[in-house]
């Protein structure tokens, strides 16, 4: 078993709440993870439709089966159920009574600011890093590695890739994008979907995606919205803070998972992938989407960054450690050439600061004379 970084976590921040949330992708390890860290909680389904309309119906009888508390699992589906877990946590006060799961981080976060402020802990799950990974797949190439992507039935061989992508995005398409919002035309945003993995690692245009897809600028706004709340598709930020110079302000899109990408886009082979026109673009989706696993695994606060300005200068991520921003350059090269970190010279010119990363599709580690390290992609989870 591939053990998850967050274990330890779950069940101390069960120590300090009453309640834990576990939020994160369908089918990503939450149910797993809730179970180990609580083997002695009873496990409950709320996607049991049964179930769920007994604890819609009188959720206080519901509730009253587990004196002791219990994992509720897709707790959203239930949203009324947050109002009495609130008189019963305030009432026995006592920690970790409940361990609340989902796959829709907007709406388990909206009922519990309105009822449960306070009383929970969360826990943010993504699908499986690479460094979670490594420890028992230690010999897998970067191609296999981005092509099967991190969902936990797909690492471990329980699926084949591309049948259990198929299934997943049939899935999600009729069940949470259904449940989050009532769209009329499946097969637009359908399309949709496919154009994001098109421009994965892009800069955002809603315009242009309007157009192409056949919608307004608002309903493009509103679909984001769905897939970056069901952890399909995740933003990074332009860093702009400090600086005088007029830079680029739109935020740039990825997504969460490799595998997910690669099957939106209809690569299936390591030699197709590499071959790619967005083999580029795709390698410096999987960094980032690691990076972002990585400061969720250790419950790291601050965000990811990028810096381009009007003329083109640009650094793939800035971020903070220990206090000091870091400029992060990503390259799928094989091999190191020293234009490759041209963009940190830049950076450290333009902030007055020293150092920086590049992390590449080679395999092997070195310094440069003016302090850069240069990283191969086997050590993303080091970043």
């Amino acid at each position: 078993m591939i053990k998850r970084l967050l274990l330890q976590e779950t069940v101390q921040t069960a120590k300090e709440f009453k309640a834990v949330c576990i939020t994160g992708p369908r089918q990503s390890g939450k149910t797993t993870l809730a179970k180990l860290a609580f083997p002695k909680k009873v496990y409950i389904s709320l996607e049991d439709p049964d179930i769920a309309q007994f604890a819609t119906e009188d959720g206080r009888a519901f509730l009253k089966q587990f004196p002791d508390g219990a994992i509720l699992d897709e707790i959203q589906r239930v949203p009324s159920l947050f109002n009495y877990l609130q008189k019963i946590l305030d009432e026995k006060n006592v920690k970790g009574l409940f361990v609340l799961s989902g796959s829709n981080n907007f709406l388990m976060q909206q009922s519990i600011s309105q009822s449960l402020a306070g009383r929970v802990g969360y826990i943010e799950l993504l699908p499986f890093s690479y460094g979670e990974t490594k420890r028992v797949y230690p010999k897998r190439l970067l191609e296999e590695v981005i092509l099967t992507g991190g969902y936990p039935a797909v690492v471990t061989g329980d699926a084949t890739v591309t049948r259990w992508m198929q299934n997943y995005v049939k899935t999600y398409l009729e069940k949470d994008v259904t449940f989050l919002r009532n769209i009329g035309n499946m097969a637009l945003f359908n399309k949709f979907l496919k154009l994001c993995a098109g421009r994965a690692g892009q800069l955002l245009n809603i315009q242009n995606f309007a157009v192409d897809v056949g919608v307004d600028h608002k309903t493009i706004q509103a679909w984001m919205h769905i897939l970056e709340r069901s952890y399909i598709i995740f933003f990074v930020q332009p860093y702009y803070q400090n600086f005088n110079k007029r830079v680029i302000k739109s935020a740039k899109l990825y997504f969460i998972d490799t595998g997910l990408l690669c099957h939106l886009l209809q690569i299936t082979s390591k030699a197709g992938l590499v071959k790619s026109t967005v083999w580029g673009a795709i390698f410096e989706n999987f960094i980032v989407a690691e990076m972002l696993k990585n400061r969720c695994n250790k419950v790291m606060d601050g965000a990811l960054f990028f810096f381009r300005d009007s003329a083109g200068n640009e650094v793939d991520i800035i971020t903070t450690k220990n206090d000091h921003e870091m400029a992060i350059e990503i390259k799928a090269n094989k091999k190191y050439k020293s234009n490759q970190i041209s963009g940190l010279h830049w950076w450290n010119k333009l902030n007055r600061s020293t150092g920086g990363y590049l992390i590449y599709g080679g395999v092997e580690n070195s310094t440069t004379i003016d302090n850069m390290e240069i990283l191969s992609w086997v050590n993303v989870d080091a970043l």
